[in-house]
């Protein structure tokens, strides 16, 4: 079989075999239409439905759908996640409804449920412990290490003055480059070594600003080696294999807590505070020494968190990798969180890396990024690694909260019966007697089942 594209400049040739992947040139250089009606016609049996199903995600207004087809490669609709607001969140007394962008159920009613009853309980308190991000140039030197040392003392104030023209912005706002120093790894891999650099890069995430000041320091670094008197041959031709930003940032750090009398924690679903507060504290102190609980216990704080970042137009992968290597930063993967109860007083608090950014990238772009910021009352880089680290231990106190007294299906399941009634699409009437029904039943999958079944019987 094979498949023919043209237009004026556009001749893309197919050939696929029913023992071969569909493969295809020059995809990208399609238009929009064309690279959807390839879908369809290489993927597709009912070619229409899937047709009508992406351009029904399309936005109407067309400069905006432009918008969004220009934020990645290979637009072909939109795919949409749920934009909801966890209110009442007390933070430094400031009072914030926060965004949260996520699919899951749950994860924004236990926020919500958990600010609400930090409200009156003095709220969440925090602070930005340090801001410095890094970034790095691998490169391969085989020769003499004192020689090494001596070339970088000598290059240094070169390697900062080739990037005037790249930090001059950010250092009129008070950022820039903080240092750079040599380091030898070649224990660890032969002939390998670094120059380890630390930034500061105020309200921006800074990703390309860190990697233009990096693939600068390369380019210098390179071309004063072969100029350096003391090197020999081979020493003058060191390789630099790659100039790249890091996204574990463990001197990016946040801290966000709340604490109480123990007393205080008396609530309708807490009628033995004293109880409670030991029963809490050993679940935190279980997913801290057990890997296996503490990758569901972190896993949980990140729901909070990456619905945040996703919300305010950060990079939730990159804040996911930084933050769970954090978490094995002392040899074995551990709980974010962590818990105290002394002299009649609960603390509960977690410090995390957290490379955020509230200008620059989607923020300037994405209208509901936009919406979110204004929301979070256009909020600097540090007053959002704050609202997000808050985010985070609100979604981890409702979780072992709700682990260490009812258990985490009863509320869950009940939050997953409207996702389990979309799934057999019941009607308003049917959804409105299944959720009375299910005020008094345990949710199950099954029971639901049974339930839509009898209603319809």
């Amino acid at each position: 079989m094979h498949t023919f594209y043209t237009n004026p400049s556009i001749f893309v040739f197919s050939k696929i075999r029913t023992n071969m992947p569909n493969t295809i040139s020059g995809f990208s250089k399609l238009s929009k239409s064309q690279k959807i009606e390839w879908l369809l016609n290489t993927y597709f049996t009912n070619k229409d439905n899937a047709r009508a199903l992406v351009k029904q995600y399309w936005n109407s207004d067309d400069k905006l759908q432009k918008l969004h087809d220009e934020f990645i490669e290979n637009t072909i609709t939109n795919y949409y996640l749920p934009l909801g607001v966890a209110p009442n969140f007390l933070i430094n007394e400031t009072t914030y409804t926060i965004p949260m962008a996520i699919e899951e159920s749950s994860v924004i009613a236990a926020a919500s449920k958990a600010a609400k009853f930090w409200l009156d309980r003095g709220g969440f308190k925090a602070e930005v412990l340090s801001t410095e991000k890094i970034g790095q140039v691998h490169f391969i030197y085989k020769g003499d290490f004192n020689k090494l040392k001596a070339f970088f003392k000598h290059v240094k104030p070169k390697l900062i003055s080739d990037t005037a023209s790249i930090t001059k912005s950010m250092e009129r706002r008070g950022g820039g480059i903080l240092d750079i120093q040599l380091r030898n790894k070649s224990q660890d891999l032969p002939n390998y070594y670094q120059l380890h650099a630390t930034f500061e890069t105020l309200d921006a995430m800074g990703a390309n600003f860190i990697n233009t000041c990096l693939e600068q320091f390369a380019t210098t670094f390179k071309n004063e080696a072969l100029k350096f008197d003391d090197f020999n041959t081979e020493e003058k031709d060191l390789s630099v294999v790659m100039s790249i930003l890091s996204n574990y940032v463990p001197q990016c750090i946040v801290r966000a807590e709340v604490s109480c009398k123990i007393e205080d924690l008396k609530s309708k679903d807490i009628p033995n505070p004293e109880e409670f507060a030991q029963k809490f504290k050993q679940a935190i102190n279980i997913a801290e020494i057990e890997p296996y609980r503490a990758v569901t216990h972190n896993k949980g704080i990140m729901n909070g968190i990456d619905a945040v970042v996703l919300a305010t137009g950060n990079d939730f992968r990159a804040v996911e990798a930084g933050v769970h290597a954090y978490a094995a930063k002392d040899g074995s993967y551990s709980s974010l969180t962590h818990c105290s109860v002394t002299d009649d007083i609960f603390k509960f608090w977690i410090e995390i890396p957290l490379a955020l950014g509230t200008v620059g990238g989607l923020t300037s772009l994405h209208p509901l990024v936009k919406f979110s910021l204004e929301m979070l009352q256009k909020p600097t880089a540090k007053d959002l690694m704050k609202i997000v680290a808050v985010a985070g231990l609100a979604q981890n106190f409702g979780a072992v909260k709700s682990l260490t007294t009812t258990g985490i299906q009863e509320g869950h399941m009940k939050m997953h019966l409207m996702n389990i009634l979309n799934q057999f699409e019941a009607t308003d009437d049917e959804k409105t007697k299944l959720v009375e029904h299910f005020k008094t039943n345990v949710v199950t999958h099954s029971a639901v089942v049974e339930a839509i079944k009898n209603i319809r019987a």
